[in-house]
C-alpha cells in the first residue's frame, strides 16, 4: 500500500501518540492536532490524503470538523472514531461524508483494513478518472457511466485493464444491471474499438432462428432464404461480438461456437465453405451456467472458453450508493428529452427510492425516473409521482437497527449476516465472498476471526 499522509485530530494525548506510532509504523506520515480548531487549520495549510477524526473534541465537534474539511478539500478521506456511537451519529457522519466511522476503543487491525480499504478506492478513482478521459475521447459519454459505490468503481476498473487484452470475457449479472453498457465500455477500450461492436441478444431468437443469425446462411438453406446473409460474426470481423444471455443458446450452436473460438473457423448454414473470422468474444448471463453444466444443458468445455475473464455486476439493491447518482442522471435526461422543467426530486421521493430492491435494477429505476418527470407537476419529483402506492418501511436487512441499540451491535449484526449470505452465496470461495461485499480478502479474514465464522 503506498503511504499516505494522515491527520490524526484527538484531544486524549495517549490516544493520539498511540495512533501517531502506529500508522507511522506502517509507513504513513502522520501530523497531529489536539482540537478541532487545530484539525482545521491543518486541513487548510497540509496537503493531506486522510484525517481521523475524534467525535467529541472540546472545541470543535469531529462531526463540524467533518464539514469544514469536505468545503476545504472535497476529496479528504474522513474516519471518525467515538466511544459514544449511536446509529443517529452514524447516519450523520456518513451523510456528511465520512469513509468510515469505528468505535472505542479502537481496533486497530480494523482500522488498518479500513485505511487500506480507502487508499485502494483513491487509486481506483484516480485510474477511473483516467479511464473516463479515454472513454471519451473514443465516443463513450463519461456521463454514462454513472455510480459512487467502491464495488462499481473496482469493476470497472478491472474492466478497463481487461479491455487492452484479447480474453474472451463473461458478464454476469441479474437483468438490468448494465451488462451491455460494460461490454461497450471493453470494446471502447479495446485495440478494436475502430471495429464494429456487434450486439445479439440470443434470448430473443427462437433456436432456429439464431445459427442463421450468428453464423449467416447460403441461398436456399431453408424456406424463405432467397439470398446469401452475412451472419453477425462475419459482421464483427476485427472487431467485438457481445452474445447477451448465453446461457439460452442450443446445445447444437453451442458446438459451432466452441469450434468457432478454438480455430475461429465457421460454415453458414447450408453452405460447405470454410470461413474465418477474426472476433473478440464477449458473454453475459443471469443465469447460473455452472448449474446448467451440471444439468447437461450447457457444455462444459464451452464455459471454460468464454470465462477466461469473468466480471460480475453487482444488483442495485447491494450499492445504494448508486441510487442518488443514477436518479440525478436520469431526471436530467428525461427532463431534458421530455421538455420539463424538473429538477430533481425531493427529499421524501430519494427516501422511497432508496428503499425500493428494484428486481429489475438499473433497468427497472429509469423506468421508473421516466414516469415519474412525465408525471411530474412542478420543478421536483415528489412520492405521488411515484408508482410505490405508499411509502416503504425502513430497511431492516439486519433485524431492524434502531436507536434503542449500540451502533456496534447493530453493524455487528449486519455484517454478520451478510458475510454469511456472501459466503454461502460464493459456495465458500472467500476471495469471491469479499468482492461480492466490496471488502478486500485480509478485511474478510479480519471479520470472519473477530466473528468467529466458518469460512465454510
Amino acid at each position: 500500500m503506498q503511504p499516505l499522509d494522515i491527520l490524526v485530530a484527538e484531544d486524549e494525548r495517549v490516544q493520539r501518540e498511540m495512533l501517531r506510532d502506529f500508522l507511522a509504523a506502517q509507513g504513513h506520515r502522520v501530523v497531529e492536532a489536539a482540537t478541532g480548531k487545530a484539525a482545521v487549520e491543518m486541513i487548510r495549510s497540509a496537503s493531506l490524503d486522510l484525517a481521523i477524526l475524534d467525535f467529541r473534541m472540546p472545541d470543535l465537534s469531529g462531526l463540524e470538523v467533518l464539514g469544514e474539511a469536505k468545503r476545504i478539500n472535497p476529496e479528504l478521506e474522513v474516519i471518525l472514531l467515538t466511544a459514544y456511537g449511536t446509529v443517529d451519529s452514524a447516519v450523520a457522519a456518513m451523510k456528511a461524508g465520512a469513509a468510515d466511522y469505528l468505535g472505542k476503543p479502537i481496533d486497530l487491525e480494523e482500522l488498518l483494513c479500513v485505511i487500506e480499504r480507502i487508499a485502494r478506492h483513491r487509486r481506483l478513482r484516480r485510474e477511473n478518472e483516467l479511464l473516463r478521459e479515454q472513454l471519451a475521447e473514443r465516443g463513450l459519454k463519461p456521463e454514462d457511466l454513472v455510480y459512487r459505490s467502491p464495488q462499481m468503481a473496482e469493476l470497472v476498473n478491472l474492466a478497463g485493464r481487461v479491455a487492452a487484452s484479447q480474453a474472451t470475457v463473461l458478464l454476469r449479472g441479474e437483468s438490468g444491471t448494465g451488462k451491455e453498457l460494460l461490454a461497450r465500455l471493453i470494446h471502447r477500450l479495446s485495440p478494436r474499438s475502430r471495429k464494429p461492436l456487434v450486439v445479439v441478444n440470443c434470448a430473443a431468437l427462437s433456436e432456429t432462428l439464431i445459427e442463421s443469425e450468428l453464423f449467416g446462411h447460403e441461398r436456399g438453406a431453408f424456406t424463405g432464404a432467397t439470398q446469401r446473409r452475412i451472419g453477425r460474426f462475419e459482421q464483427a470481423d476485427g472487431g467485438t461480438l457481445f452474445l447477451d444471455e448465453i446461457g439460452d443458446v442450443s446445445p447444437a450452436v453451442q458446438v459451432k461456437l466452441l469450434r468457432l473460438i478454438q480455430e475461429g473457423e465457421f460454415q453458414r448454414v447450408g453452405g460447405n465453405q470454410t470461413l474465418n473470422a477474426d472476433v473478440r468474444l464477449i458473454s453475459a448471463t443471469h443465469q447460473d451456467l455452472a448449474a446448467k453444466i451440471a444439468a447437461g444443458a450447457f457444455r462444459e468445455d464451452l464455459y471454460y472458453r468464454l470465462n477466461v475473464v469473468s466480471l460480475s455486476i453487482p444488483p442495485l439493491r447491494e450499492r445504494r450508493e448508486d441510487i442518488p447518482p443514477l436518479v440525478d442522471h436520469f431526471v436530467a435526461r428525461f427532463a431534458r428529452e421530455n421538455r420539463k422543467a424538473v429538477q430533481g426530486v425531493s427529499r421524501e421521493a430519494m427516501d422511497q427510492l432508496l428503499k425500493y430492491d428494484y428486481p429489475g435494477n438499473v433497468r427497472e429505476l429509469e423506468n421508473i425516473i421516466e414516469r415519474a418527470v412525465v408525471l411530474a407537476r412542478g420543478e421536483l419529483v415528489t412520492t405521488e409521482d411515484l408508482p410505490f402506492g405508499r411509502p416503504h418501511a425502513p430497511l431492516e436487512a439486519a433485524g431492524g437497527p434502531d436507536a434503542a441499540r449500540s451502533l456496534r451491535q447493530a453493524v455487528e449484526d449486519l455484517e454478520r449476516r451478510m458475510i454469511r449470505e456472501a459466503l454461502k452465496e460464493a459456495g465458500g470461495n472467500q476471495s469471491r465472498a469479499a468482492e461480492r461485499l466490496g471488502l478486500s480478502e485480509r478485511m474478510l479474514r479480519y471479520k470472519l476471526k473477530k466473528y468467529r465464522l466458518k469460512p465454510s
